[in-house]
């Protein structure tokens, strides 16, 4: 099957077309962590390397920690997922954005999400992009919130249970956190 190119928010489905693949997607999901900041240092890095087109899913509490405008890709948030669906014929976004990454990256990946995916809760767009993701590619997840958070013993539990479904971890580094605490 042929990958299909996605339409940008707000534009109907009927107005792309279905491209050759000539670029390695990345898909980047972005969570409510404090370290979402750094979202536009992630992005231009990625830009960076040749052949690779980005595109970000964000949840609306990691909205909080960025300004859109310095974000040079498309960005896709709830408000998207229900603006493109009208009818049946319509493409369903959280399904073509699977289709459409060779890759995923959840960075940051804060303890609230993280425990909705490890409990299969799928209650906005990046969450059902995850729970639809396709196990043959990879997906890497970065944890990053407060040491307290990330000593608790559910955490742990949580982190797992995505290795369990093939997920890879990319673990969080020490460092002085934001909120001046010392930890991971």
């Amino acid at each position: 099957m042929e990958p299909i190119s996605l339409p940008e928010p707000g534009i109907p489905a009927g107005n792309s077309s279905a491209v050759a693949q000539e670029k390695f997607h990345v898909l980047l999901g972005v969570t409510g962590s404090v370290a979402a900041l750094k979202l536009p240092v992630l992005v231009a890095e990625l830009l960076k390397i040749p052949g690779l087109e980005v595109k970000v899913v964000t949840t609306e509490r990691a909205k909080h920690f960025y300004n859109a405008q310095e974000i040079p890709v498309t960005l896709y948030g709830d408000e998207e997922e229900w603006q493109l669906w009208k009818g049946r014929s319509d493409p369903v976004l959280h399904i073509e954005l699977r289709r459409w990454a060779d890759l995923m990256v959840v960075a940051p990946l804060d303890a609230n999400t993280l425990a909705k995916v490890a409990n299969g809760i799928c209650d906005n767009l990046l969450t059902c992009v995850i729970r639809a993701w396709d196990l043959s590619k990879p997906l890497l997840f970065c944890p990053a919130m407060n040491t307290a958070m990330w000593e608790h013993p559910i955490t742990a539990q949580h982190v797992e249970q995505l290795k369990a479904f093939g997920y890879t971890e990319i673990p969080c580094v020490v460092k002085k956190l934001v909120c001046g605490d010392e930890g991971q």
